[in-house]
């Protein structure tokens, strides 16, 4: 299958200093403020041309409300109508509605096939320009450059790399509980374009992004045990990982792509290992009789954190990459499970479950500076955004029996104050955030 995109930039505008304290937003603390920001409408010529400029405003306005950080402004109140990208802004007007961010945009049709669109964004209290940007596409690759002009946005006001150009992959559920069927589909950040990657034919579960974007792996069952799979997003050749003779579950891909960890159960024991996906050479990192699962490396390689029984319940550990120098880092009441490290290294995200409820939460590499930021009857499988500002997992209420209640996705910020359900076409589990585009 193929996923292909093409986008140039074709240059940006110019891009001035700001003469008062830099208007930006603080993403790690508790805001619940939205900053208010004037989407008005884009400078166009001609009717198709202004449909599409719409279309992308609406985009961009969905992803930066999503993110919690921004209220765009009611379109009704705005004063300034803009003819040009060269009109400069009635500043005047802008503060009269409490505007702090404006964003002016143009689009305009290049040729039958291809469109420009540009974009300044203003500080309207310092009266200067933040950002200024242009895109050549074509016209079908509209959404995209919807999502990477919010992306832009999102960076120059939160000093922070955005996340609406993405992917995620999840289980789709369907059916009966007796007979449910999982399969793999992949779809855009805000359940757009939407994709089966998998048929159904075989049980799919846990798909995990390699850092390269081409390839997923996943559990799927062979007959009655389960294995782990490679799949190329953009051929649809499916490998499978090693030769195990026994389960192999719970994949994650090495910062590098280039090797996975699994576990592996055998003679009553699970251990960890990793492959090799070039040289197919596997070494196991984990010893013992307990339970050792879930694995989850640094961003920069050099460690793995994943959940074990070892210390008689499930508990989160964190040891070299090499398997060495084991430590626990989890010693807060219950049970945790599905460790994920953060892409930028300073958090594990992990499942708790404890007093009959479960929880999303977050703390320190260290085990320290832990903090729940969701909780539920079931949520489980937290998976975090390429900036790892926000964590995506699922959630099933209470109703009816475990099996049969309705699985939705659902999204939240480290404040732990933006919870957002993901529209998908059927109930969805176990989602997977790739890495921003190319």
């Amino acid at each position: 299958m193929k996923i292909r995109y093409w986008l140039a930039l074709a240059g940006a505008l110019f891009l001035a200093t700001p003469a008062r304290a830099e208007l930006q937003i603080d993403v790690t603390g508790a805001q619940r403020d939205p900053m208010p920001i004037a989407l008005p409408e884009m400078v166009h010529q001609g009717f198709f041309v202004g449909q599409q400029g719409r279309k992308i405003l609406e985009v961009v306005k969905a992803d930066l409300e999503r993110s919690g950080l921004f209220k765009v402004i009611d379109p009704n109140s705005y004063i300034q109508e803009f003819s040009s990208m060269d009109q400069e802004p009635a500043f005047i007007d802008w503060k009269a509605i409490n505007a702090q961010a404006l964003v002016q945009s143009g689009v305009s049709e290049i040729d039958e096939k291809n469109l420009r669109v540009e974009f300044r964004l203003w500080d309207t209290f310092a009266e200067q320009q933040l950002k200024g940007q242009s895109f050549t596409t074509t016209k079908d690759n509209w959404r995209r450059v919807a999502h990477v002009m919010a992306d832009a946005i999102y960076e120059r006001l939160t000093g922070e790399k955005g996340y609406f150009d993405t992917r995620v992959v999840y289980v789709s559920e369907t059916g009966p509980a007796t007979r449910r069927v999982k399969r793999l589909a992949i779809m855009d950040q805000d359940g757009e374009n939407h994709k089966f990657l998998t048929s159904g034919a075989a049980m799919a579960l846990t798909p995990r992004f390699s850092p390269n974007l081409q390839k997923i792996t996943y559990m799927s069952f062979s007959g009655d045990i389960p294995k782990v799979y490679v799949l190329d997003i953009e051929t649809g050749k499916q490998d499978l990982i090693g030769n195990f003779p026994g389960m192999t579950f719970a994949p994650r891909f090495s910062p590098d792509s280039s090797k996975v960890l699994l576990s592996y159960a055998s003679n009553g024991k699970t251990n960890i290992y990793e492959m090799d996906l070039v040289t197919k050479g596997k070494k196991q990192l984990t010893w013992g009789g307990s339970i050792d699962t879930s694995p989850s490396y640094s961003p920069d390689g050099s460690k793995i954190v994943f959940n074990s029984d070892r210390g008689g319940n499930q508990q989160l550990y964190v040891m070299n990459a090499d398997g060495s120098d084991v430590q626990r880092i989890s010693f807060g009441s219950g049970r945790y499970a599905t460790p994920v490290w953060s892409p930028r290294g300073d958090y594990i995200a992990f499942t708790k479950m404890a007093g009959g409820q479960f929880y999303i939460g977050v703390m320190y590499p260290d085990g320290s500076g832990e903090r729940l930021l969701a909780s539920g009857y079931l949520v489980e499988g937290p998976t975090w955004s390429p900036n790892g500002r926000v964590l995506m997992y699922f959630r099933q209420e209470k109703g009816g029996s475990r099996s049969s209640a309705p699985v939705k996705l659902y999204s939240i910020d480290l404040t732990g104050y933006n919870e957002r359900q993901i529209i998908t076409p059927a109930d969805g589990s176990d989602p997977a955030w790739s890495p921003l585009l190319p």
